[in-house]
């Protein structure tokens, strides 16, 4: 760490029950992050992995991925229990959050990653798109939504219309120069309901100062 500055250290991610630790760990590699460690534990696994290379040996840019912990878990349990999830009665407000999150994949707990070229973003996305199709760990799994920029620019807009991913796109990101893909797993734990995470990869066009992760347009 130079200086004074301050970065992002770590963050833990978690899979259950137990057997789900590869099939994680799988999905992580998959969205480019690289794994620099796992040790087997009667609970499940224990993964280290990194955003990128540069960051192996350092402090920051760390992804923890363990088993839920039984606490949690139990904790969860009762959550569902008392909701009633997934009984004819319910708790309306199940159904409410889900609505908004299948609206909004951003509107609630979720973390980002910013990804260094468009190129790159695409070639991660296709890879997810055939796992989800003809990998049986990934398989009803993986759940992708696409935010394009916002129109406005013709070099951006060409781009993204020429683009594999983002060319039928007609959803649009709270802000410009900018994409955004949302990846939904139930292979990661978190949440108020404990049943999925939403991670979020991003790509910022070079060369401006007003984008998506910049400012926020409604």
């Amino acid at each position: 760490m130079a200086g004074n500055a301050t970065t992002m250290g770590h963050l833990a991610l978690h899979y259950s029950p137990a057997a789900e630790g590869p099939k994680a760990a799988k999905l992580l590699r998959l969205l480019g992050f690289s794994e620099t460690q796992m040790l087997p534990l009667p609970g499940g696994n224990f993964y280290r992995f990194v955003v990128n290379d540069s960051h192996h040996a350092a402090g920051d840019g760390v992804i923890y991925l363990s088993a839920v912990p039984q606490p949690q878990q139990n904790l969860v349990d009762a959550v569902h229990a008392a909701l009633k999830i997934g009984q004819a009665d319910q708790h309306p407000s199940v159904a409410g959050m889900r609505a908004m999150l299948e609206a909004d994949p951003e509107a609630s707990f979720h973390l980002g990653f910013l990804v260094p070229s468009l190129e790159r973003l695409e070639e991660i996305v296709l890879a997810l798109q055939e796992g989800a199709a003809n990998d049986p760990d990934l398989q009803d799994r993986v759940e992708l939504t696409f935010n394009r920029a916002r129109l406005g620019d013709t070099d951006v807009d060409g781009r993204l219309d020429a683009s594999p991913v983002f060319g039928s796109v007609t959803r649009y990101a709270y802000g410009r120069n900018g994409v955004q893909v949302f990846i939904k797993t139930d292979l990661l734990k978190s949440g108020a309901l404990g049943e999925n995470t939403v991670l979020e990869l991003d790509y910022v066009f070079p060369g401006t100062t007003s984008h998506i992760l910049s400012v926020v347009e409604l």
